[in-house]
């Protein structure tokens, strides 16, 4: 596996979770705002981290992490996710996995065989503007949408979320996504935030209260809906 990060603790990344963040590069989508670019269009080999090195550290902090928070780029594009997540759930910790929803068959697999213990999965924006967003020419949402139907079934804890941007995300994109997603379940809005490392740099936030009046749009269909990382 192309392990390229790690981050050894976070508060935020696993609700409610003491846990640490392990990075996977390579990716399917090309999000412009992703703020990740260094594991997507610009990896490094020389920044690979080894397998067992991540294990053995994980062996160290047995006790005083709860979990592991798997991102990238897309995880579920790593051949070898499955026996990483084995050996990792092997010493106790609890798996949450990020993921663009665009391999279905996989995230239902890995599930289904309880190896994940919560799904955090992006809703880049409304189903009409998905490709663009995703910083592609085209893309069919058959798996994104079998991908929310699987979730939305019940069968682990999950959250949805969508990184809002000015230059993508208007007014009817969020009552789209609220009516694609009509529900109980938890959807996060988070602002963009510029981390230095994106796709397409000069992409702006919107103001809080633009998003909080998308969040009301939103909460019309889910009624759960939250504001994330927005003071």
């Amino acid at each position: 596996m192309d392990i390229h990060g790690l981050q050894k603790i976070t508060l935020l990344d696993y609700p409610g979770k003491v846990a640490c963040t392990v990075f996977l590069a390579g990716c399917n989508f090309r999000c412009p705002f992703c703020h990740n670019a260094s594991l997507v269009t610009h990896i490094d080999p020389g920044k690979k981290i080894s397998e067992d090195d991540v294990i053995a550290f994980l062996k160290k902090r047995s006790g005083v992490l709860d979990g592991v928070c798997i991102t990238g780029g897309e995880p579920l594009l790593s051949p070898g996710l499955e026996e990483f997540i084995r050996r990792i759930r092997e010493m106790g910790y609890l798996v949450k996995l990020d993921t663009n929803g665009s391999q279905a068959n996989r995230l239902i697999s890995l599930a289904e065989k309880g190896l994940l213990d919560y799904v955090a999965m992006d809703i880049k924006n409304s189903p009409e503007k998905y490709a663009m967003t995703a910083g592609l020419a085209e893309y069919s949402l058959e798996n994104v949408r079998e991908s929310v139907r699987f979730l939305m079934s019940g069968v682990l804890p999950f959250e949805f979320r969508t990184t809002v941007v000015r230059e993508f995300h208007k007014r009817e994109d969020f009552a789209s996504i609220g009516r694609w997603l009509e529900g109980p379940e938890k959807y996060f809005l988070q602002s963009f935030v510029d981390s230095g490392d994106l796709i397409r740099p000069g992409l702006r936030a919107y103001t809080k209260e633009i998003l909080l009046q998308a969040l009301e749009i939103v909460k019309e269909h889910i009624p759960n809906a939250e504001l994330r990382g927005v003071d």
